[in-house]
């Protein structure tokens, strides 16, 4: 039983090494903080290893456990601003602007354009992150894309 423990530790490490990063960054697209985005990889990496082998697709289980982690935090922050904070990001004034628009989207919106966008999941794996059906997902992102295409075309004129 401690060997099947440590194996799963092993893979949950080797997930981390290879996901890590990208889920970190999805979730920081998602809910425009970094706090939020560590705390809430750091948690579904924790809870993960405390399920270890009873995980059938670790990695969609990660996922989909980070966004609601971050879900949840975003709906126990709520009094606060949904802007971009200032200096959170080393970036140039378009990207500012960008993240700065996807932060104004419905939350099902901004994680629908986090995963599929930002971390290139196709439409079934981000309805399956999401726990809704691809058609939901493309509804979404045809929403999210009319919004931000007219926020961004405002901050041009």
């Amino acid at each position: 039983m401690q060997h099947a423990a440590v194996d799963a530790r092993a893979g949950f490490e080797r997930l981390y090494r290879e996901e890590g990063d990208r889920l970190w960054s999805a979730v920081l697209a998602y809910a425009g903080d970094r706090d939020i985005a560590s705390d809430s990889v750091s948690e579904a990496f924790a809870q993960a290893i405390r399920r270890g082998d009873a995980l059938r697709q670790p990695l969609a289980w990660l996922w989909r456990a980070a966004f609601r982690i971050a879900a949840g935090e975003l709906k126990r922050r709520r009094g606060h601003s949904s802007r971009v904070p200032e200096g959170s990001y080393e970036m140039d004034d378009a990207g500012g602007s960008i993240l700065q628009a996807v932060a104004t989207l419905s939350e099902r919106q901004r994680a629908a354009v986090a995963l599929h966008y930002y971390a290139d999941r196709s439409l079934k794996d981000t309805a399956r992150i999401m726990g809704t059906s691809a058609a939901a997902v493309g509804v979404h992102l045809h929403r999210a894309r009319r919004r931000l295409r007219d926020l961004l075309e405002d901050d041009v004129d």
